[in-house]
């Protein structure tokens, strides 16, 4: 199984980025489980969201302990947040998660479509840019 800890602050992202993730891993064949665990549920609070992905299905729904990856959208490196202000995003979510799912192997393809499962559509352009981006610079 492999366990990702997002870190974050409300409004960042960490929770949807998560379930993109999970969507990705789930188009992809695999099992896939993103929750969320935050206190007040206010922009700027503590945020932690966690996806677990196997290629069997997730029954532990405990929080992570031991991550394997753990991505902070607060303290993002200088070249992600260009990247970001150069695509008018105002978070750093999906450019993090392009990055990871490299890592993972996870096609841009599935990528596209997650956004479109699970966010609005006036926001698939943008984050459809964003993972492109990424995606052109591992290449």
């Amino acid at each position: 199984m492999i366990q990702v800890l997002w870190k974050g602050r409300g409004g960042q992202g960490a929770f949807t980025v998560s379930r993109l993730l999970g969507a990705a891993w789930v188009l992809k064949g695999g099992y896939a489980l993103a929750f969320p665990s935050f206190g007040p549920e206010r922009r700027g609070a503590p945020v932690r969201a966690f996806t677990k992905l196997d290629n069997k299905p997730v029954a532990d729904r405990s929080e992570i302990s031991v991550p394997d990856f753990t991505v902070d959208l607060v303290n993002a490196s200088p070249d992600v947040l260009l990247l970001a202000e150069q695509l008018g995003l105002p978070t750093v979510n999906t450019i993090l998660l392009g990055k990871l799912a490299a890592q993972l192997g996870i096609e841009i393809t599935y990528l596209e479509k997650a956004i479109e499962q699970v966010m609005p559509e006036k926001l698939w352009e943008r984050n459809k840019d964003a993972i492109k981006a990424v995606a052109e610079q591992n290449t």
